[in-house]
């Protein structure tokens, strides 16, 4: 190529262009491609150790437009923190215009590479190629993680500098493009916490904190990268249902070092100008809400102080955050609930290893009505029952002498199956229910558990809602969804809005599809913050239990023990408590680090409240 940029003898564009396409196969060991196309590929980045630093490579001299590619595709699965390196492998034009932290996408496999041959055809100083793959997520600027589908196919074009020689990407998608085994190297999933709008206010109530998931680049800061992400505030999904108590512009003071914590395992986070001002009470919400976002990461942090101008603030522990805010449920449950054989409503402690199921006071627990399903409010006073036909919900106090009274809720459904579904109760004590009637299914809400049914517009929602469950934070909510002979799992946002003498109005907004993979989900729960438990069916496979994430990503747990049989399945958001299971061999738990065992052989319907 040196003959070319002195004036030798030139080679003809068809040659060089084939000269080029050669040149990969020499390549050995200089970055991560499958086999695709005309060109040879080879193995995407092989799985690390996480605490091991992954360094990019500059361009070499001379390197050929394939090496180029290749090298900066490789780069980008690097820890250098700002792609310094990756920007080498740039012309001056295409650094200014190329900003890696707005959108990340996620292929199957590390991209392919393949000639663009129908670019390449007679100008010799520039060269194009398409990086190919299989779409399956994508981050955007938000760090917001979205399940994605359909062929990626976009085109890289590099040129030659005419003074240099040195072949450099001219033209090139915008953001980060990288195999699934590379993006799980390098990113991790954490949960930023923001406060929600419909919790209670005042001083003797606790506000409910809500999970955000993000992701950040695990081995480049991830305590500052969260802190700042923390302080730009909550993603376009969450928004409209949660609030910071950050002062609007609230940014980390400019020119301080890394987040790091100290040896007592304080961090201690410089703010700008904009935090100043606050009142003891905000600081401490504003420091809850860094310290629940921080308890995931190493290294620990067990205490915040925040400060602005070069003073304190406020200083708060993990005790004084759980005081500010809850995580959660406001309490742990004290008991797990389920039907015995009689279809009564019966329970024993939660964390009991011994059957002893007792019924619960009063009517629901008497046999009064015999039961399919049934739910317990998170204070553990009061239960909704569905009856065995599953045509009638009703409504009890759980004490001595209380009475069943009439159904508060009736579906006109003509068989079981298009009946009611379980209940569901959320933070605040309303009730969720759906009525499966083909005729004229609903989503609907009774407030306090037994007011007028409040019919909730949901207006993504195309198929029949099959069940239902709301998280503890009352601002989000699952739903298994079945159209077309599938039954999906969605999470939608809960926005409820209240105006003086008027009546409430509660929508479902936004679903997504928590659980991409499975065409068939039979049942699930609630377990813990940012996840839920399932029994699904992927395309072609069998029923299996797993954990699945509220964005829809890889979890970070490992899935419970097989189980065959489940019917249904019931976790607590308090992650302490063994999971529980109505399977073939009854009512059964699996308790932290053992295997299933059976509580009680004849007993359906398991519950913990909520």
């Amino acid at each position: 190529m040196g003959a070319d940029r002195e004036g030798g003898a030139r080679r003809t564009p068809t040659r060089a262009v084939a000269y080029l396409a050669c040149g990969v196969v020499l390549l050995a060991g200089c970055a991560s491609m499958p086999d695709h196309g005309d060109l040879r590929g080879v193995e995407s980045t092989p799985r690390q150790d996480t605490q091991v630093r992954v360094f990019a490579v500059p361009p070499s001299e001379d390197a050929l437009p394939p090496q180029i590619v290749q090298g900066f595709l490789e780069a980008l699965t690097s820890d250098d923190p700002n792609y310094e390196t990756a920007r080498q492998y740039l012309t001056d034009r295409a650094r200014k215009s190329w900003h890696p932290q707005r959108s990340t996408t996620v292929l199957a496999n590390a991209p392919g590479i393949e000639v663009d041959w129908a670019v390449n055809k007679e100008e010799r100083d520039t060269f194009a190629f398409l990086l190919t793959g299989t779409r399956i997520a994508t981050v955007d600027a938000e760090q917001s993680y979205a399940p994605a589908g359909g062929d990626y196919s976009q085109q890289v074009q590099l040129k030659r500098d005419k003074k240099s020689g040195q072949w450099r990407i001219d033209r090139l998608p915008e953001g980060i493009v990288l195999g699934q085994s590379d993006f799980q190297r390098n990113y991790m999933s954490v949960n930023k916490y923001y406060l929600a709008a419909n919790s209670a206010s005042g001083a003797s109530s606790q506000l409910a904190a809500v999970a955000d998931p993000v992701y950040v680049r695990q081995r480049v800061d991830p305590t500052t990268q969260v802190v700042r992400s923390l302080l730009e505030g909550p993603t376009s999904w969450l928004d409209p249902a949660v609030l910071s108590s950050f002062p609007t512009g609230t940014r980390l003071a400019k020119g301080g070092d890394p987040l790091t914590p100290d040896d007592h395992n304080k961090l201690t986070v410089p703010l700008n100008d904009k935090a100043a001002r606050v009142g003891l009470a905000k600081c401490n919400e504003m420091a809850a809400q860094v310290l629940f976002t921080l308890q995931d990461l190493t290294p620990a942090v067990d205490e915040v102080e925040l400060r602005a101008g070069g003073a304190e603030l406020c200083s708060l522990d993990t005790d004084g955050a759980t005081a500010v805010a809850t995580r959660g449920p406001v309490r742990s449950p004290e008991y797990l609930y389920f039907l015995d054989e009689k279809q009564r409503v019966v329970r024993i402690r939660s964390g009991s290893t011994t059957a002893g199921a007792e019924p619960v006071p009063g009517a629901l627990g008497e046999g009064t009505r015999s039961l399919r399903s049934v739910a317990v409010s998170r204070d553990e006073r009061t239960a909704a029952g569905v009856s065995l036909n599953g045509g009638e919900l009703y409504v009890a106090r759980m004490e001595p002498g209380a009475q069943l009274g009439e159904p508060v809720l009736v579906s006109q459904g003509k068989t079981e199956d298009g009946r009611l579904t379980t209940p569901s109760w959320d933070a605040q004590g309303n009730l969720w229910i759906a009525d499966r009637d083909p005729a004229q299914p609903r989503l609907l809400l009774l407030q306090a558990g037994k007011n007028e049914p409040l019919e909730v517009e949901a207006p993504a929602l195309e198929g029949r809602v099959k069940s239902v469950r709301v998280a503890a934070d009352g601002v989000r909510i699952a739903l298994i969804v079945e159209k077309d002979g599938e039954q999906s799992l969605l999470v939608g946002r809960i926005d409820l809005d209240e105006k003086v003498g008027e009546p409430a109005s509660v929508t479902v907004r936004e679903l997504r599809n928590a659980a991409p993979e499975l065409e068939e989900v039979t049942t699930m729960s609630w377990s813990g913050d940012d996840r839920l438990v399932v029994v699904g069916r992927a395309k072609g496979g069998v029923l299996q239990l797993r954990y699945v994430q509220v964005d829809g990503s890889t979890p970070k747990a490992p899935a419970p023990d097989a189980l065959t049989g489940v019917k249904e399945i019931a976790a607590s958001e308090d992650e302490r408590l063994p999971l529980v299971a109505y399977s073939d061999d009854g009512i059964v738990r699996l308790p932290s680090g053992a295997q299933w065992q059976t509580v009680v052989k004849e007993g359906s319907a398991p519950i913990y409240p909520g």
